[in-house]
């Protein structure tokens, strides 16, 4: 989960909490994963974030819960996240024009896997500040999980535009022109592009996108109808 959250009000309970971080990671892990606005190479951020795995709906097909712990239901995250976002919008009503804090309310949403909700917030803190291309990438990733892949698209661009560096936007958009539109050369170039303009790269991502890149290359050649192992998964 996201770091340097606000402390939970006390109707966010450590069960509750604990029970949020492993389905979002356990989804995460089954069904893929975005990777966040800031990672470790960008510098641009309003609001400090790690490069982690992000959730995807908690009913996507896959998804289980560990053995012996209860799914949470999509309204017990909604409330789950309400809770936790209490303070930070009591904290807005004195500060409506803190974009840092806009961004901080949409990573709650985003967690809970309240996508249209993060949508909202990351909106605000991009017309405040539109050139946060940490917020706009999560924004896209957000999209994508709602199913718009073409905004999603749209979004990680407008960072490009700003940033044609920023790593996290690449691969972003490397995975979804992969997954959403089987558009295997354009990912392809994504990632090979991430690669040039970041040559200081943690090694480990590096091969994985390599690897990918591997897979994707083998796709290109395969004749229709042939079973392949396309991973199913996307950065945020």
């Amino acid at each position: 989960m996201a770091q340097n959250k606000s402390t939970p009000v006390a109707t966010w309970t450590g069960m509750q909490a604990y029970v949020l971080a492993t389905i979002c990671l356990v989804v995460g892990l089954v069904i893929g994963y975005l990777f966040r606005g800031s990672g470790t190479l960008s510098s641009d951020s309003t609001a400090t974030r790690q490069t982690q795995a992000a959730g995807v709906p908690a009913n996507a097909p896959g998804a289980t819960p560990p053995m012996g712990m209860t799914q949470p239901t999509p309204e017990q995250m909604r409330q789950m996240a309400d809770a936790q976002a209490a303070p930070l919008l009591a904290q807005l009503q004195n500060e409506p024009n803190n974009a840092d804090l806009l961004y901080k309310i949409g990573n709650v949403y985003y967690d809970a896997q309240q996508f249209p909700e993060s949508v909202t917030y990351y909106e605000k803190a991009l017309k405040i500040n539109p050139k946060q291309t940490d917020v706009r990438t999560d924004m896209g990733t957000a999209y994508y999980y709602m199913g718009q892949p073409d905004q999603a698209l749209k979004e990680y661009d407008e960072v490009l535009k700003i940033n044609d560096k920023h790593a996290n936007a690449l691969f972003n958009q490397g995975m979804v022109r992969w997954q959403a539109k089987m558009d295997t050369q354009g990912a392809i170039a994504s990632w090979q592009r991430l690669l040039e303009t970041n040559p200081d790269y943690p090694k480990d991502k590096r091969d994985r996108i390599q690897e990918l890149i591997v897979k994707a290359q083998e796709h290109l050649t395969m004749k229709p109808g042939t079973k392949t192992d396309k991973p199913a998964e996307v950065a945020r």
